[in-house]
């Protein structure tokens, strides 16, 4: 998984998803962007793409869209119109763009009969390259740190983390988050 923390510009959001979904097709990669200020850290996105491919392999996603499953679960919702406030919205946006290749299960090694590591490094290159032409999309008006300035406030109100329960806890806000995260999954 390779994430962009980046300025974003939307006038259409519509094309904008377009021109994400065109990147993914041409290079076989799941793209999702998000609110920075909705994202408590790398961790909260790396655990959303987990718990979504179990659930798509398990067959209980609620989501035929991959990147849709992952929203899902970053969020901690199972209702897509909810998910989507993590999203990117028209304007400017502090975001942080998930770039991951789908899966591919690895194929024998004709010659010696044995599993080859080709399709992870496969996958690294694809990412990578995602990666680069996500960046020169004409909505990416910047590339900086996002997720250093976490929304605290917003993160609290988005998942319901009280004051109550932050002062009963030792636990750091992000580790929080990953438990609403986590909680979706048991919820089902």
């Amino acid at each position: 998984m390779k994430l962009l923390e980046c300025r974003l510009s939307i006038d259409d959001l519509d094309s904008f998803v377009a021109d994400l979904a065109d990147v993914g097709d041409r290079f076989d990669v799941t793209i999702q962007a998000f609110d920075a200020r909705y994202v408590a850290d790398r961790r909260h996105l790396e655990r959303a793409v987990e718990l979504a491919d179990r659930s798509i392999d398990r067959g209980e996603n609620v989501a035929r869209d991959r990147a849709v499953e992952i929203l899902l679960y970053a969020a901690g919702r199972r209702q897509i119109d909810r998910a989507l406030e993590m999203g990117v919205s028209e304007g400017v946006n502090p975001a942080v763009v998930l770039i991951d290749a789908l899966r591919v299960e690895p194929e024998p090694d004709e010659r010696h009969g044995e599993i080859t590591d080709r399709p992870s490094a496969d996958r690294a290159d694809a990412e990578a390259r995602a990666l680069e032409a996500v960046r020169d999309l004409e909505a990416v008006v910047a590339t900086e740190r996002t997720l250093d300035d976490r929304d605290e406030s917003r993160l609290c109100t988005f998942f319901d983390v009280t004051d109550a329960e932050r002062e009963a806890t030792d636990a750091s806000l992000p580790m929080l988050v990953h438990e609403r995260v986590t909680l979706l999954e048991v919820e089902k």
